[in-house]
């Protein structure tokens, strides 16, 4: 009989072992404490609007060992259709200025030199790097697993980029901004308050620039929610069993080895091998009790920054509105929304781009705000109700500020808060993406084997500083991998 992968929860990184666990030939078990898939990657249907939560690009639309992650899941085929933007986002200040952030370097290395004349060596200098990051890609196979030739023609192949890793790996985007030493106010003004408020790493800075210049890093149109649906019905067709709206609350050990799993009912669910694409917090914590922590483990989990969760207030407006570019960042501090008062102001995006999201001659307009954990983890149901009132009050007198008479054709409004995304996806403190790519953390993941504890292996973007959708495709994958070797069998994406 074909050995048991039960697997712990069915976003994108659930999805992608499932998939591959069927594909060579394992019994699989993906559960699921949702209703439905795809984790944070999902969106949301209110009178014919669709309020998406998830994507805004994905990494690998093109090339590379992402994109085939991606084709081998169904996320994409041909009938996928990819927008690549010209610009990724307008910025502007409190005072009036604005700034454009490009995605062909070219075009943004020119637009930089007019906007800073003064610092053209210095702006030239920072497209070189992001020319160069080019080289690098990602891994097909996970580490123990990659074969010495595909490994060596790999690192001849990044020689190019080996010495911005060796310059910038351990920098943040404030670090590398100042040895840049741009002259002019106004740039410094927005690389500071963009990239340089907190310590994020000047490599995934700079790496991200080089995908969208490759034109690979596209916006799949849908969304999130058929991107998961579509990876849900590969797993399907290929035999995959789910079992949704259950939660898993214990990990069965013995001697070490992991037996199977317990849910919130005391049903019990044995399986020959266990992997957990939940929350990472939650498993290490909670469903293992914390018995099995490594160094690097208590390490990320003590000192990692985390990414700030997230308020999104979605609008179906019964209009439609125009715009140049798909997003746009206001720099407004101390912008007050509800209880928030804004550190890095507030995003607007609008979806003029995609028409799933909206019924023909309306809009979909989405604003975004960082919000800390503190000022929701401790709302009783009464205070919970106001603050999303006040919430949808705000933002709606930011939007008709922005767009004179908007607020009377407003159909819809909707909040969510990171409230929401902890109820439904469980994911620690709303912390969307997990760890904070950093100076101390870009180059350090989590291994996926945890030490001691055998017939077990984690997925998903708590593995990763930087998180995203990439890497939890990629972690499900790897996870099979794994299975494999310890099987001794050859592993297979066909």
């Amino acid at each position: 009989m074909a050995k048991k992968i039960v697997i712990i929860g069915g976003g994108v990184a659930g999805l992608s072992a499932g998939i591959y666990a069927k594909l060579n030939g394992f019994d699989a078990e993906i559960i699921e404490m949702h209703s439905v898939t795809g984790g944070q990657c999902t969106a949301w249907d209110r009178r014919g609007y669709r309020f998406d939560y998830c994507l805004h690009w994905l990494v690998g639309t093109r090339k590379g060992p992402f994109n085939d992650i991606w084709r081998e899941t169904d996320v994409l085929n041909d009938n996928v259709e990819i927008v690549d933007h010209e610009v990724h986002t307008k910025i502007f200040a409190n005072d009036g200025r604005e700034f454009i952030l490009y995605t062909d370097i070219n075009r943004w290395e020119e637009y930089l030199r007019k906007f800073a004349p003064e610092d053209t060596k210095k702006i030239q200098m920072m497209c070189r790097d992001m020319r160069k990051s080019a080289f690098l890609q990602p891994f097909s196979d996970p580490p123990g697993l990659r074969k010495l030739g595909n490994t060596i023609a790999s690192m001849f192949s990044m020689m190019p980029v080996m010495m911005l890793f060796m310059k910038y790996g351990r920098k943040s985007c404030d670090e590398y901004f100042r040895k840049l030493g741009f002259k002019n106010e106004s740039l410094n003004y927005f690389f500071s308050n963009i990239y340089g408020s907190r310590d994020f790493s000047a490599l995934a800075f700079i790496m991200m620039f080089a995908w969208f210049n490759q034109k690979n890093a596209g916006y799949l149109i849908g969304g999130s929610l058929p991107m998961a649906n579509r990876m849900t019905n590969r797993y399907l067709e290929l035999g995959g069993k789910l079992l949704s709206g259950s939660k898993v609350t214990k990990i069965v050990v013995e001697n070490d080895i992991v037996r199977g799993v317990i849910l919130s009912d005391d049903t019990e669910i044995d399986a020959d091998y266990v992997i957990s694409a939940a929350d990472g917090h939650t498993t290490i914590f909670d469903m293992l009790g914390g018995k099995y922590l490594s160094k690097k483990i208590s390490n990320a989990y003590q000192n990692w920054e985390l990414f700030t969760p997230i308020v999104q207030v979605s609008f179906g407006i019964n209009k439609k509105i125009e715009s140049e570019v798909p997003v746009e960042t206001w720099l407004i501090k101390d912008q007050m929304i509800g209880r928030t008062k804004t550190m890095n102001g507030y995003s607007i995006m609008n979806y003029y781009f995609d028409p799933t999201m909206a019924p023909e001659g309306k809009s979909v307009i989405v604003m975004r705000f960082e919000s800390p954990w503190e000022l929701w983890k401790d709302m009783d149901r009464d205070q919970y109700g106001n603050e999303k009132e006040r919430i949808e009050l705000d933002a709606k007198a930011i939007l008709e500020k922005r767009f004179p008479g908007i607020t009377d054709n407003i159909e819809v409004c909707n909040v969510a808060t990171p409230l929401t995304d902890v109820n439904y996806t469980g994911v620690w403190k709303g912390s969307y993406e997990g760890f904070m790519p950093s100076s101390k953390n870009l180059m350090d993941n989590i291994d996926p084997a945890i030490p001691g504890l055998r017939k077990f292996y984690m997925a998903g973007q708590w593995l990763f500083p930087g998180g995203g959708l990439p890497p939890a495709g990629q972690s499900g994958k790897w996870a099979i991998q794994y299975i494999c070797k310890d099987e001794g069998i050859s592993f297979k994406t066909l």
